[in-house]
């Protein structure tokens, strides 16, 4: 059985997370730079452990293509030199950032905590990931 990924890029990181074997539920990996992500994503593709990779497509609120599609197409771009076969789909991200801080004040986490861009990067990853899993 193979996992699904699941990649938030942002500004400075990459979030990723990773489906468990039955593809019901999504869990995080942590955060990464974007070349750190892309060995990690690289080396779980070479063992043959990923069916397939959902990266989160930034678009507005008006659903068009936001200011950050040149930066997502550019890691998707270096990601697929070394990935091999393993497809890759685009999902609209919109507000998974917004329920990563919501979701993660809501588990109780100290202020300190909260404030972690590291941790939002990977809740973020973590629930484009369950948005995905749940619309299959």
């Amino acid at each position: 059985m193979q996992r699904i990924i699941g990649v938030d890029v942002g500004l400075k990181r990459v979030g990723i997370a990773q489906s468990d074997l039955t593809g019901i539920l999504a869990s995080p990996l942590g955060t990464y730079t974007y070349d750190e992500a892309i060995l990690r994503i690289a080396g779980m593709c070479g063992k043959g452990e990923v069916a397939l990779i959902v990266v989160g497509w930034p678009l507005t609120l008006r659903g068009e293509e936001g200011d950050s599609v040149d930066m997502v197409r550019k890691f998707l771009e270096k990601l697929e030199k070394v990935i091999g076969a393993v497809p890759v789909k685009t999902l609209d991200e919109r507000f998974t950032s917004t329920i990563a801080r919501q979701s993660i004040r809501d588990s109780g986490a100290r202020q300190k905590k909260r404030r972690k861009k590291e941790l939002i990067d990977s809740t973020a990853a973590t629930i484009l990931l369950q948005n995905y899993l749940d619309s299959k």
